[in-house]
C-alpha cells in the first residue's frame, strides 16, 4: 500500500461527505453523476492509498464503481466493524462529517484490502437477483396477512396483489435464466455448480452473483467471506460457542436451502450430517457445517472445471 492519505467517504441519498488523513479536507457534495465525477477527479490527483466506505444498501454501488474504474484502491467494510472501532476510540457523537472521518481513521488504522473490481454484468445479475428476493418477501408478508383478514373485499385485494408478486417473481426468474443462458462462461458455471446434488438453480444464481471470488481463493477465505467461517468465543477457563456473525446474507441463507435439500438428496453430504449428529452437534449447526461443505466443494469444482462424481469418493474431504 502506497503512504498517500486515507480517504473516508459517508454516503447518502442526497449528498457524499468526505474526510481524509491528512487529506482532503472535510467537504460535501452531491451524491449525483456530476458530483460524484468531480470527486473522483479531485480523488485520482491525490493518489489515496485507500477510500474507504460502508456498505449502504446499495446506495454506495456507483460511488465505488466511478473509484474502481478510475483505478483508485477502494475498500467497502460493515458497519458493525466501523461502530465497534467508533465506541473503542470513544467516539459516541455521529453526523455525516463526523462519520466520514471515522472513515478515514478507521482505513489508516485498519487498512482493509481494497476490493477487486466487480464487472458490469455481475452486477446487472446481483441487482436482478436481489430484485427477485424482494419481490419473494413480499409476497410471503402479503400472503401471511391473508390470515388475519375478515373484510372480504380487502382479502381480494391483497389476493390479487399475491398473484400479480407471483407473475413478477415468475418474469424474474425467466430474465434471470436468459442472462445465464446468454453468457458461456455462466452457463459453465452454472452446470457445474447444479451437478452437486441438493444445489438448485437459485442457489446457483446467488452464487454467481453474489459471490464473485468463487474459484478464486481458498474455501476457508470464501466461507469468511460469507459468514460461515466458526469464530471462538473463550475467556481463561471458560470454553463458549463457536459461532458465525457478518459476512453475505442472501449467499449465506442460500447455501443453508441447499443444506437442507442435500442433507436429503447428497448421499456425501447426508453421510456427515449422520457423523456431526453421532457426535452431538445440534441440528441447526449440523446445517451450517453443511452450508459451509457446499461452499468449500463448489469453490473446487469451479476451480477445477469438473463437475460433481460420486465414484470418486467424498467430495467433502476436498481440502479448503
Amino acid at each position: 500500500m502506497s503512504r498517500g492519505c486515507f480517504v473516508g467517504i459517508d454516503v447518502s441519498k442526497a449528498w457524499l461527505d468526505v474526510a481524509g488523513r491528512p487529506d482532503p479536507a472535510p467537504r460535501r457534495v452531491a451524491n449525483d453523476p456530476a458530483g460524484v465525477a468531480a470527486l473522483v477527479a479531485d480523488l485520482r490527483g491525490l493518489a489515496p492509498a485507500l477510500v474507504l466506505l460502508e456498505a449502504t444498501g446499495g446506495l454506495e454501488l456507483p460511488v465505488v464503481a466511478a473509484l474502481q474504474v478510475a483505478g483508485l484502491p477502494v475498500a467497502v467494510v460493515n458497519p458493525r466493524q466501523v461502530r465497534d472501532f467508533a465506541r473503542a476510540t470513544g467516539q459516541l457523537a455521529k453526523t455525516d462529517r463526523l462519520d466520514a472521518a471515522l472513515l478515514a481513521r478507521f482505513a489508516e488504522a485498519i487498512r482493509p484490502a481494497p476490493a477487486a473490481a466487480v464487472p458490469e454484468d455481475v452486477r446487472r445479475l446481483d441487482a436482478m437477483l436481489t430484485r427477485r428476493n424482494q419481490l419473494i418477501a413480499m409476497r410471503v408478508m402479503e400472503t401471511n396477512r391473508l390470515d388475519r383478514l375478515t373484510d372480504g373485499a380487502v382479502r381480494k385485494e391483497v389476493q390479487k396483489h399475491v398473484a400479480w408478486l407471483t407473475k413478477a417473481i415468475d418474469r424474474a426468474d425467466t430474465v434471470l435464466a436468459g442472462a445465464v443462458k446468454a453468457s458461456p462462461v455462466w452457463q459453465a458455471r452454472d452446470a457445474l455448480l447444479q451437478s452437486i446434488p441438493g444445489v438448485g438453480p437459485v442457489a446457483t444464481l446467488t452464487l454467481l452473483a453474489g459471490l464473485p471470488e468463487l474459484g478464486t481463493t481458498t474455501g476457508s477465505r470464501l466461507a469468511a467471506l460469507v459468514g460461515l467461517a466458526p469464530f471462538a468465543d473463550d475467556s481463561g477457563s471458560r470454553q463458549g460457542g463457536r459461532h458465525i456473525r457478518g459476512g453475505r446474507a442472501p449467499v449465506r441463507r442460500a447455501l443453508y436451502l441447499a443444506a437442507l435439500s442435500a442433507v436429503v438428496h447428497n448421499p456425501a453430504m447426508r453421510s456427515f450430517k449422520e457423523r456431526l449428529a453421532a457426535r452431538g452437534k445440534r441440528p441447526k449447526v449440523i446445517l451450517t457445517a453443511v452450508a459451509r461443505k457446499l461452499l468449500v466443494v463448489a469453490n473446487a469444482i469451479i476451480q477445477s472445471g469438473q463437475p460433481w462424481r460420486a465414484e470418486a469418493g467424498d467430495p467433502v474431504a476436498i481440502s479448503a
